[in-house]
Order: C-alpha cells, then sequence, then structure tokens
C-alpha cells in the first residue's frame, strides 16, 4: 500500500481546515494510506477514514529542538513513505523536506503566498483583492504530488458525531457561540457579544466555548441568561468536536471553533475584526451573507495583518462598526431555515 505523509504542526484553525481534503483523498484513494502527522491533540479531527492514521510528533521530548527534527525524520521514514505533503512550511517543516529530498521522496509543498499577503495587508498601496482560499491551496498540493483532488466536486460531509458524553435535554436550536481568539483585534467587543448572547438565547439553547481565563467571563454569561450552557468548563476537545457537528449554527470569531463547525456543514457566521476575508481563511463553503467585516471606508487598512496580531491607532474600536442588527438579522435566517 503507497502512503503519503501529511506535515502540519499547528494551528488548531489550520489544522481543522485540512480536513475537507484529507475526506476527498480518502474516498478517491481508499487503497493508498494517509498519514496526519501533528500534535496529539488534534487527533480528534482524523478519524473518519479506515485508510487514515495519525503519528503523534512530542515537541516537548523525543522531538524537541534541532535535533529532535532528525529524530522525527527518522521516525517518519520508518513509516516507508512514498510521498511527502508539506502543508505548514516552516522551519521545522523545511528541514524534513530538505532531508527527505535529498533521500529522493517525492516532496511537494504549500504555497504560502507571502508576497501576495504581504501586498493585502500592508498600509501603503494596499492591494485589496482576494487571495486563494487556503482549503485549494492544500488541494494544490496534493495535486502536484500526482492526486486529482476537487474540493468543489468530490467532497461530501459526514453525519454528525454520535453524542457519547454530552446530552442535549431541549429541542431548541442549538447556537454555539466562540467569542474570543488568539489576538485581542480579533475579539468582538464584549457588551456587544453579550447583546448577541441575550437574543440568541430568548429562542434557542446557545453553548459557549472557550478555554482558560475565558472561562470566568463565559461561566458568568451562562448564570446570567436561561438557555446558555460552557460545555468548555467541563468537556475535553473531542466532546467539544462532537457537540459542535450537532450544532444548527455557530458563531465565531476569526478563530479555531467557527474552523470545526464548517467542516461539519454547520452554517458559520465569522466576525471579523483587523483581518479579512480576503487573506483566505475563511471557514469552508463560507458564503458572504455570512462574513461580517469592519466598515472600511472609515477603516481603511483593514485587513491590517494575517493574523489579527497587528494594532494600528485608532483601530482600537473598529469592530464596532460591524452592523449587530445585520448579524442578529441573519442569524435568525439561519435558523428559521434549520427549523423548517
Amino acid at each position: 500500500m503507497k502512503k503519503t505523509l501529511i506535515l502540519r504542526f499547528s494551528s488548531l484553525g489550520d489544522v481543522a481546515m485540512i480536513v475537507p481534503i484529507i475526506r476527498c483523498l480518502c474516498k478517491k484513494h481508499p487503497d493508498e494510506e494517509f498519514i496526519i502527522v501533528s500534535r496529539k491533540k488534534f487527533k480528534p479531527l482524523f478519524e473518519e477514514h479506515q485508510n487514515l492514521s495519525f503519528f503523534q510528533v512530542d515537541f516537548e521530548n523525543r522531538h524537541k529542538g534541532f535535533y529532535g527534527i532528525f529524530k522525527l525524520f527518522k521516525d517518519l521514514k520508518k513509516i516507508k513513505p512514498n510521498k511527502v505533503a508539506d502543508l505548514h512550511h516552516v522551519l521545522r517543516t523545511r528541514i524534513l523536506t530538505v532531508l527527505f529530498k535529498l533521500c529522493f521522496y517525492n516532496v511537494k509543498r504549500l504555497d504560502k503566498m507571502r508576497t501576495e499577503k504581504n501586498r493585502l495587508t500592508r498600509s501603503k498601496n494596499k492591494v485589496f483583492k482576494p487571495l486563494t482560499p487556503i482549503h485549494f491551496k492544500y488541494q494544490e498540493v496534493f495535486n502536484k504530488l500526482g492526486y486529482q483532488i476537487d474540493l468543489s466536486k468530490d467532497h461530501t460531509y459526514p453525519m454528525p458525531k454520535t453524542l457519547n458524553n454530552f446530552e442535549i435535554t431541549t429541542n431548541k436550536p442549538k447556537v454555539g457561540i466562540a467569542p474570543f481568539a488568539k489576538h485581542i483585534g480579533k475579539v468582538y467587543p464584549l457588551d456587544l457579544m453579550q447583546k448577541i448572547i441575550a437574543y440568541l438565547s430568548q429562542n434557542n439553547q446557545v453553548f459557549l466555548f472557550g478555554f482558560g481565563e475565558e472561562l470566568k467571563i463565559l461561566e458568568k454569561w451562562k448564570s446570567s441568561y436561561k438557555n446558555v450552557d460552557c460545555p468548555s468548563s467541563n468537556t475535553n476537545f473531542r466532546q467539544e468536536v462532537e457537540l459542535i457537528s450537532n450544532l444548527d449554527l455557530m458563531i465565531s470569531m476569526d478563530s479555531a471553533n467557527g474552523h470545526i463547525a464548517s467542516i461539519y456543514n454547520v452554517p458559520v457566521i465569522t466576525i471579523w475584526g483587523l483581518t479579512h476575508p480576503f487573506t483566505g481563511f475563511s471557514t469552508f463553503n463560507s458564503i458572504e451573507e455570512n462574513q461580517f467585516t469592519v466598515d472600511r471606508t472609515q477603516f481603511p487598512l483593514i485587513p491590517t495583518s494575517i493574523y489579527g496580531n497587528k494594532k494600528i491607532k485608532g483601530y482600537e474600536d473598529a469592530m464596532r462598526s460591524i452592523d449587530l442588527n445585520g448579524l442578529l438579522y441573519r442569524a435568525d435566517q439561519i435558523l428559521n431555515q434549520t427549523s423548517s
């Protein structure tokens, strides 16, 4: 059986975006084995196919540091792969792919569109044009390896996952809300987010997602409104994925929870801050009506960066220009469609 290594070590949202192309590969090439090489915590995303396996990297111990990369290469070489797909294109994977190339393996690497991203995010002479969605850049890597994959034709969604450890006791529409992101420039003002929760909890069951210090705020909202739960306080990642796959709507920042929901055919409303859908990181099969962005007539430098980590003076309240009433109206539209 031919084997293909697929390298992507982080982050959660980017790893989740691999899932649709993996489904296409496993479906169209059932006689080949595909091995995801990533961190252990991401494994629950890759358990749908018999010809898909998972290799756990150990960057805390065995594969730590520069010499750890060579140990990782030796470990991966024992698998006897035929092809290597680098979907990360960072220092670790560049070293690995060079080593594989020196051993005459068929290796292809993700084009991260660095020049195009710079043109889109720079302040002067900004080129405000949409970049190729990252899902299709992943597809491009595999097609260069000889797999003829077409996401628009080959992809099919799985059924929602079985809820093994979480019981839903209501027949109300189920709405997930992930109010936070890694960078503050992508987080919707909390007073406005609270209005979204207050409104949607009237007629829906709302589930709040977050981790760490975020849970203090989520638990406060949970105690303030009926029909609001915070599963992140007492579930693990696998259980959260199971729950997310059963939602009727996810409202998320430009962050991982939206990407996870989208790969299970859950409608996603994305709230964009200092980033923008044109960066190519929209959720899978997203539509324009579900993208709520900062008003660029007031804040023309949007997007200021790809990751939302670049602060610009005067843009602290840019997300307040997003149409809150329009967002709630769109949420109602989606929920009415799913319940009819």
